[in-house]
């Protein structure tokens, strides 16, 4: 078995990590049909739980650091895309823009949804009331544009074909859901929701890179983004720095400024990397605590903020980060 992975603590990491994410998720449909609220609630967080795991999966394939081959990695990115509901894209293209991002030190989207909101400002304002309900209509909206735009770009009709299958599975699946339990039909939609808030939660506040909107080949300017730059414009915001054990539950993924210095390093090894690097009092680290307030009262300025803000300093130096929409390693394709 061990073989599979690079390492025996990698064997040990990722094989129950995969395991229950696979299998929690599942699991979660049937505590989701349930007869009693209190499973009902648990499915419904179960499910929200594994697929935040099954996106940061995701990230941990693209970087191959789940499996010591390549095609395991890729088939383990492709079954954790489709648990994290991305799977409308492949994981080849999701990999090549996450990895543009690491190498040219900036935010790169394909997807111009600025461009839009700036031609529809009746579509920007009912995204700014959905938001303001605490709808992830944005986020919503970066995840329609994957699935739309082959129908209608010429240069996004390739992947047609894929969208067309994935469709008719997905479809298919939530019709046999709905057909099963309208209960857990409608929990698993919520649950997807809250998935979305939780991932541009903490997406929202990783960087304060330059956003271009470029084609997945289309080169960027010369540009001054060096690993100063890099560090300077990274934040990392973790669920919690009094008990690291509770960042698992975001794989590691707030450690991002471990990450960043050393990408190919995977999940279990960031935080011992973070504390060797920064210590104990870490200026770009963003506890959950400081970013709830910032993240509730700029959800509107979000949607369509010029940029990402920064943080200042002191007790509400958060205040000032109004963070970012469209930054997603699962939508920027």
């Amino acid at each position: 078995m061990a073989v599979m992975f690079r390492d025996r603590e990698a064997a040990a990491a990722n094989l129950p990590m995969l395991i229950w994410t696979g299998t929690g998720w599942l699991v979660s449909f049937a505590l989701m049909a349930a007869n009693p609220v209190a499973l009902n609630v648990l499915g419904t967080l179960l499910c929200v739980h594994t697929m935040v795991l099954a996106a940061y999966l995701v990230h941990e394939a693209a970087h191959q650091t789940l499996f010591a081959a390549p095609v395991a990695n890729a088939a383990a990115g492709e079954a954790a895309s489709f648990i994290a509901g991305s799977s409308y894209a492949s994981f080849e293209r999701i990999r090549h823009m996450h990895i543009r991002h690491h190498l040219e030190r900036a935010d790169l989207t394909c997807f111009d949804f600025k461009g839009l909101l700036r031609r529809h400002p009746a579509l920007l304002r009912l995204l700014q009331v959905l938001e303001w309900g605490y709808v992830p209509a944005t986020e919503l909206l970066m995840r329609a544009q994957v699935i739309v735009r082959p129908f209608f770009v010429p240069s996004q009709l390739r992947h047609l074909p894929r969208v067309l299958v994935m469709l008719t599975i997905r479809i298919g699946l939530n019709l046999l859901l709905l057909a099963w339990s309208i209960k857990a039909f409608a929990l698993y939609w919520l649950a997807v929701l809250l998935v979305l808030h939780v991932l541009n939660f903490f997406d929202a506040f990783h960087h304060t890179f330059d956003q271009y909107f470029v084609a997945p080949e289309e080169p960027l300017p010369p540009l001054a983004h060096d690993r100063a730059y890099e560090q300077a414009n990274t934040y990392s915001n973790l669920i919690s720095t009094r008990y690291p054990w509770l960042n698992v539950l975001t794989l590691n993924f707030g450690y991002h400024n471990a990450h960043h210095h050393r990408a190919s390093l995977p999940w279990y090894r960031l935080p011992a990397l973070h504390r060797s690097l920064y210590g104990e009092r870490a200026p770009a680290v963003m506890p959950l605590r400081e970013l709830l307030r910032t993240w509730h009262r700029n959800r509107v300025q979000r949607v369509f903020g010029e940029d990402y803000g920064a943080p200042g300093e002191g007790s509400d130096r958060a205040d000032s980060f109004i963070g970012a929409h469209g930054v997603s390693f699962l939508t920027v394709i």
